[in-house]
């Protein structure tokens, strides 16, 4: 048929569905669209196996230009040969801590976190002490992740997530 049946009864008007509208009938308003925040997004972004990282990345996180060395002491002694010395100078940041799924550097002592501390290479500028002029460099930088034991640079306890 013509006009506004099928033969499935469905019923189809022409026009717009304001000018169809009675004009005491009240409107049903549907919500906005929310595009805020939810964090659902960089919750799937921060887990890496399974497992929910407790830390991520900064926008000035840079892969460092020099090469830098972590050296291994256990009782007080270097450990000899290739577990004594640790190259990071490849990635821009090390997850250290016991949970081998994710970090980078393993600690397998008990008084570590799971994530226990990220050593991150950030870029900053600094005003070169000769020409005066501002030159961007990359440094390291030792964060605590909240563990429960905290973490030392020599004796000097890191403030934690910080």
């Amino acid at each position: 048929e013509r006009g506004g049946r099928d033969k499935g009864k469905r019923e189809y008007t022409w026009g717009k569905q304001e000018d169809q509208e009675e004009p005491g009938a009240a409107k049903v308003e549907e919500p906005a669209a929310n595009f805020g925040l939810s964090g659902l997004l960089a919750e799937e972004t921060l887990t890496v196996k399974g497992v929910k990282l407790k830390y991520t990345e900064p926008a000035e996180a840079r892969v460092p230009d020099k090469m830098w060395r972590l050296y291994v002491f256990k009782n007080g002694k270097a450990l000899e040969g290739e577990a004594g010395v640790m190259h990071v100078h490849r990635q821009s940041m090390y997850l250290c801590g016991r949970e081998r799924k994710v970090v980078d550097l393993p600690t397998d002592h008990p008084s570590c976190s799971g994530q226990h501390a990220v050593l991150q290479f950030r870029e900053i500028e600094k005003d070169d002490p000769v020409t005066g002029f501002p030159r961007k460099h990359v440094y390291p930088y030792l964060m605590d992740l909240g563990s429960t034991n905290g973490s030392f640079i020599n004796t000097e306890k890191l403030e934690p997530q910080r």
